[in-house]
């Protein structure tokens, strides 16, 4: 009960943080940043495509020294997915506004979340599978960062 009491106050700070950010940011945050290198065509062609990653603010907690709060829309086109990834020592929480995105943390089984679904991450979860289930619709998710200031959101593992 209690989780999803914090799950629900994440999601209205995260809500009321996208209907004011573009009021109330300091810093420009209305471009879209990829989240994977662009790769070649030939490249292209033998993989998914990637997630893009739209952030709505980000500002540093004024009563939590060294902490910032990043709010963000993932979208995930048609068969997307993302590269195994960590959000290093951030806690993450993701709530699905679009689609249905399938996601596997750490050694736990991986579960589908549908349309007003949502997960949390702990600092250090290894994200190894994020993905659209749809080859035909796009995924949407609104995510919201609790890091340490400076740190990376997302850091791809290393290419083996």
């Amino acid at each position: 009960m209690i989780g999803m009491r914090i799950a629900a106050g994440l999601l209205s700070v995260a809500t009321l943080t996208a209907a004011t950010a573009c009021s109330t940011s300091d810093q420009p945050a209305h471009a879209k940043m990829p989240t994977a290198a662009v790769a070649s065509p030939a490249a292209m062609a033998s993989t998914h495509p990637t997630e893009t990653l739209k952030l709505l603010l980000q500002q540093a907690l004024p009563n939590v020294k060294g902490k910032t709060f990043t709010s963000a829309i993932v979208d995930f086109p048609p068969n997307a997915s993302a590269l195994p990834h960590r959000h290093g020592r951030a806690f993450v929480y993701a709530y699905v506004l679009e689609g249905t995105v399938r996601s596997k943390l750490d050694d736990k089984p991986a579960t589908t979340y549908h349309q007003g679904e949502n997960w949390v991450e702990q600092p250090g979860t290894h994200h190894v599978l994020t993905e659209n289930t749809s080859r035909t619709k796009p995924a949407k998710l609104l995510v919201v960062f609790v890091s340490n200031t400076g740190d990376k959101l997302k850091v791809d593992d290393p290419k083996s």
